[in-house]
């Protein structure tokens, strides 16, 4: 198999939009494949939000690794969630923070 490029999948909270695409962006540019949350420019349904979860964990499943963005140490229940199935499926995980102990 020739050589391909890492793959990284992003995770965190929709919050932080802005801080995903910077990570996006600066991945790219140094010459990785990046998979990432989804942007939706409207409210969605609990029915969207629960297959978009979903199709996430498949992109964990595409990645040789998860990059957490996590300002200020912020993890919620749905990054802890692809974090933890991340470990399950051995998969490295990194953080752009050191985690709070309030999250």
């Amino acid at each position: 198999m020739p050589n391909r490029p890492e793959i990284v999948c992003i995770c965190g909270s929709t919050r932080f939009v802005d801080e995903m695409r910077a990570a996006n962006r600066d991945l790219t540019f140094a010459g990785i494949i990046v998979v990432a949350p989804g942007e939706a420019d409207e409210p969605i349904t609990d029915d969207q939000k629960a297959m978009l979860g979903g199709l996430h964990l498949r992109k964990i499943d595409l990645a040789d690794r998860v990059l957490v963005v996590n300002p200020g140490g912020y993890i919620g229940e749905s990054t802890s969630r692809e974090i933890d199935y991340a470990h399950a499926t051995g998969k490295p995980v990194s953080f752009t923070a050191p985690a709070s102990a309030a999250t």
